[in-house]
């Protein structure tokens, strides 16, 4: 899960789905009045869930290993979002660090 603040859901969408280009998925009925969103990738899930005394996670981090980054940063450049250095350090790999809208650290990988 990923914390985020409260009522900022739709901010959330706009970088995860928009921009990221993650999937929503319908939550439960059960769980709609939490708050959050559920996105989901062709194999992972991933829950935005509520905090009221919300701290980004700056060090702990998801990574999404993505097809094209040559795509998605200019993307991210539009939204504002400025990527982190391209690290190579990682065999098979070329990846950044970017920050989501609420300053969780997230890696964007792909594949060499």
């Amino acid at each position: 899960m990923i914390a985020i603040p409260p009522g900022r859901e739709t901010l959330a969408r706009s970088f995860y789905v928009e921009t990221l280009g993650l999937d929503e998925i319908e939550k439960p009925e059960a769980l709609v009045g939490r708050g959050g969103l559920w996105l989901a990738t062709t194999t992972l899930d991933i829950h935005l869930g509520i905090d009221p005394n919300f701290i980004p996670a700056r060090k702990a981090h998801i990574a999404l290993v993505v097809t094209d980054l040559d795509t998605l940063l200019p993307r991210l450049a539009a939204a504002g979002i400025e990527p982190g250095p391209m690290e190579l350090d990682l065999p098979g790999y070329c990846r950044c660090y970017v920050e989501d809208p609420f300053g969780n650290r997230i890696e964007l990988m792909q594949s060499l």
